[in-house]
């Protein structure tokens, strides 16, 4: 079908070419047409508007802006952007997304034009549609905090998972080692040659202080990170930090970001793709891990027997969740059942809700830390007195991240307690957003970046560009780590 559609496109071409001009010749042009054809196609007046359409498609837009001179009419057709917005919308990136990478994401990460997303009809869907059917696959790898994940950008969803950073090596070995090891893994799984692709690597959130040596941590975390990369001969390499792409995974480039990680939690304040560690991330010590210890203390408090932490790890996932109201809750029947492979049925009624309770009350679970609610009203109240913005709204679109987040009621118990803490001048407008893409957000942001339009110029950094950066900085220190 495709060549029956290229020899009809190539005929029409040969009509409107003038009859002098060899048919193989790269200078060919179309001669004008008279005035009375304009707004007719010819003998394909009687195609279908759809069939001519997917002809425009078959060509892409290089072969179809080269032969719009056919008539006046083929060339508005050509060149109308509402036509390849439609091609778009068929592509495998929902359109939401499409829109929001290629008008906040395109300039790169110092610049974003606005805080929410809008689809500005001044686009050149046209421009866009041709430049993103040539951006080479780029291999994502999310270090994660509990596991690592990682896969082709072309791809729906992560193509694998393994261990973390943090599990390769020897702790005491050198870190340019540790990452070598770490990313040589994953290229072999891959089964991919490091020369060929560009590659996203997704940055956890590490040193979060404002000091001057945590300043420098980050620094040499990432300079190492790229020396480890271009000594594996990658040809160019794109490094965000993981809340940020979170963020941009809900079409978000400020905000705040709580990340429930494997051991700890973060309050991360974003500005415009940036991480305001001036004003402060908050850390509370408890993550994923104490989740999942302290429903398997309740559940060997009911004599419920299990083979692994992984087994109850998985009864978490299907069966908890967040109270609206912790106290009336107690009084409910909430006994649910679940099936786990190789270990039969499990019961549970008021370890649903107690285990994420300690989120908000970790005394019951003995623990002595900050609520997760308290420690987000503070970042909040520390981004409202910080007044380094004129926009005092940036900080209230909380975006919810990793694994334990997607527990169904989190984001709503959150904001009622949001609304509860702060005074009504900053708790007016807050919303509190559910993982976008559950516990794959960071994956899924990265992945959108990998797909702009300018994704290479914009975003990456080459080999050649980091060396003379470091002949201009002085000789990095990273391989003797």
């Amino acid at each position: 079908m495709t060549q029956l559609l290229r020899k009809v496109w190539g005929s029409v071409l040969a009509r409107g070419a003038p009859p002098d001009t060899p048919p193989g010749s790269p200078r060919r042009r179309a001669a004008p047409p008279p005035a009375g054809e304009f707004g007719s196609l010819g003998a394909l007046d009687a195609v279908p508007i759809d069939v001519l359409a997917q002809i425009l498609r078959l060509l892409g837009p290089a072969d179809a802006a080269r032969s719009s001179a056919v008539c006046r009419t083929w060339r508005l057709l050509a060149s109308d952007n509402g036509l390849w917005a439609f091609f778009l919308r068929l592509g495998p990136d929902p359109w939401d997304l499409v829109v929001f990478a290629e008008t906040h994401l395109a300039a790169g990460p110092a610049l974003h034009p606005g805080l929410y997303y809008d689809s500005s009809p001044h686009l050149s869907f046209k421009q866009i549609y041709s430049r993103r059917a040539v951006i080479p696959g780029s291999i994502i790898v999310d270090g994660g905090s509990g596991y690592c994940k990682y896969g082709w950008s072309k791809y729906a969803a992560p193509s694998g998972r393994c261990a973390t950073f943090l599990e390769f090596g020897n702790i005491e070995s050198p870190m340019y080692a540790r990452l070598r090891h770490f990313l040589s893994t994953i290229y072999t799984r891959m089964q991919v040659k490091p020369s060929t692709q560009p590659i996203i690597v997704v940055l956890p959130l590490s040193h979060p202080d404002d000091t001057e040596s945590a300043r420098a941590s980050r620094k040499q975390y990432k300079e190492t990170l790229y020396s480890v990369l271009f000594d594996m001969n990658v040809p160019a390499v794109c490094a965000v930090d993981q809340a940020v792409l979170a963020l941009y995974a809900a079409k978000r480039t400020s905000g705040i970001v709580v990340n429930i990680g494997f051991n700890t939690t973060s309050i991360v304040p974003i500005f415009q793709g940036r991480v305001m560690h001036e004003i402060g991330v908050e850390t509370v010590g408890q993550g994923a891990l104490k989740l999942t210890g302290f429903l398997k203390e309740l559940m060997q408090g009911r004599n419920i027997h299990f083979e692994s932490l992984y087994t109850v790890r998985t009864i978490k996932e299907k069966l908890c969740y967040v109270a609206a109201d912790y106290e009336e809750e107690l009084h409910k029947d909430t006994q649910a059942s679940c099936e786990v492979d190789g270990e039969g049925w499990f019961t549970l009624s008021e370890e649903r809700f107690k285990t994420a309770e300690i989120l908000f009350q970790p005394q019951i679970g003995g623990e002595r830390a900050m609520g997760l609610h308290k420690a987000v009203s503070l970042c909040m109240d520390h981004c409202y007195g910080s007044e380094m913005f004129r926009d005092d709204s940036w900080y209230k679109t909380v975006v919810l991240a990793g694994g334990s987040s997607c527990l169904p009621g989190l984001s709503e118990r959150l904001k009622k307690e949001l609304c509860k803490l702060l005074p009504a001048h900053i708790s007016e407008g807050i919303k509190v957003l559910p993982p976008p893409f559950d516990t794959d957000s960071a994956w899924f942001g990265a992945k959108m970046i990998s797909n702009v339009s300018t994704f290479t110029e914009a975003w990456c950094v080459k080999k050649k560009q980091f060396r003379q950066k470091i002949r201009r900085n002085g000789t990095p220190f990273v391989n003797v780590w």
